[in-house]
């Protein structure tokens, strides 16, 4: 089938208004995020007077406003917030935004729009695809992978004020929501399936509730007789909480930790990871070195 240069340009302006179409539709639902002294920030609202944001954005927590579609300037209270994920939840009286709602799945290779309000000249919007999907284990290092564990990477430019903003298809079905702090230097969106629960905790409690241990650990090369190719290094425990998960499951000043559900442990961020994706309460069977003899020591996770 040959296309004639005429009915490729129709094609491709029908493409560039449906791309419009879906920027104004998803952009009813976007506002401007007054939380710091010079560049402003996006959200959208994702519940009746709740707008979901990038923490980051939010330099201070006193007299924020919101910036609303048509114009209104509305004050706007902090109601939770988790730095870990780069998610806040503001309360907006009288809000009367549309919310986001129609969702999709990521895709690699997918064109993708990144769409803002970042300040009162309205709408902004850049145009890439979703380059990569992070997805755990890969990102189990990430000290916010044990609530996130998809995130979304696009080439999509992330202008100044895009944070809080929404990553959708040129269909208007929204993928995630826009953040800059997550990938240094790299443009990334929390998918909307993955934010929105997460926001509706903040909503409800204020915090994000996480898991701990009660251990202080410091790294070590493990001896030469317990080394494997996998397992170069492990955890000191140097310090046990008094009444913590890890007394009670019998951890000791002197062990050394070198896995966790039989995935080795090498520094402190492995065991937050493992940690902060358990659920409160999980069992965790701890791999120990104690006095040279490798043992295992099940903890429960408790609640920080």
């Amino acid at each position: 089938m040959v296309v004639s240069m005429s009915d490729a340009q129709t094609l491709l302006e029908q493409f560039s208004q449906q791309m419009a179409d879906a920027v104004e539709q998803v952009g009813r639902s976007i506002v401007t995020v007054y939380g710091r002294r010079r560049q402003p920030s996006s959200g959208f609202a994702f519940a009746q007077n709740l707008v979901l944001t990038a923490s980051h954005a939010l330099e201070r927590t006193r007299d924020l406003r919101i910036g609303t579609p048509d114009g209104r300037k509305l004050a706007a209270e902090l109601v939770g917030r988790d730095d870990l994920t780069d998610l806040a939840v503001l309360r907006v009286g009288q809000l009367d935004v549309p919310t986001a709602s129609q969702t999709a799945a990521a895709r690699v290779g997918q064109m993708a729009l990144a769409v803002a309000r970042p300040g009162e000249d309205g709408l902004m919007a850049s145009l890439g695809v979703v380059s990569k999907l992070l997805r755990s284990p890969a990102m189990s290092r990430a000290r916010w992978a044990g609530r996130l564990d998809r995130v979304i990477q696009t080439d999509a430019i992330p202008y100044p004020g895009f944070s809080g903003g929404l990553l959708i298809l040129p269909s208007g079905a929204v993928l995630g929501m826009l953040t800059s702090s997550l990938l240094p230097g790299i443009a990334a969106a929390i998918p909307l399936d993955v934010a929105l629960p997460l926001a509706q905790d903040l909503a409800h409690h204020g915090y994000l509730k996480r898991g701990y241990l009660g251990v202080l650990t410091q790294q070590v090369v493990l001896p030469a007789a317990q080394r494997t190719e996998s397992r170069q290094r492990g955890l000191l425990v140097v310090r046990v909480e008094d009444n913590s998960p890890a007394e009670q499951g019998g951890m000791m000043v002197g062990d050394v930790i070198v896995s966790v559900d039989e995935r080795p442990v090498n520094d402190a961020d492995d065991l937050l990871a493992a940690v902060s994706a358990a659920s409160i309460g999980q069992p965790l069977r701890l791999g120990v070195l104690r006095g040279g003899v490798y043992s295992t020591v099940t903890v429960a996770v408790g609640e920080r």
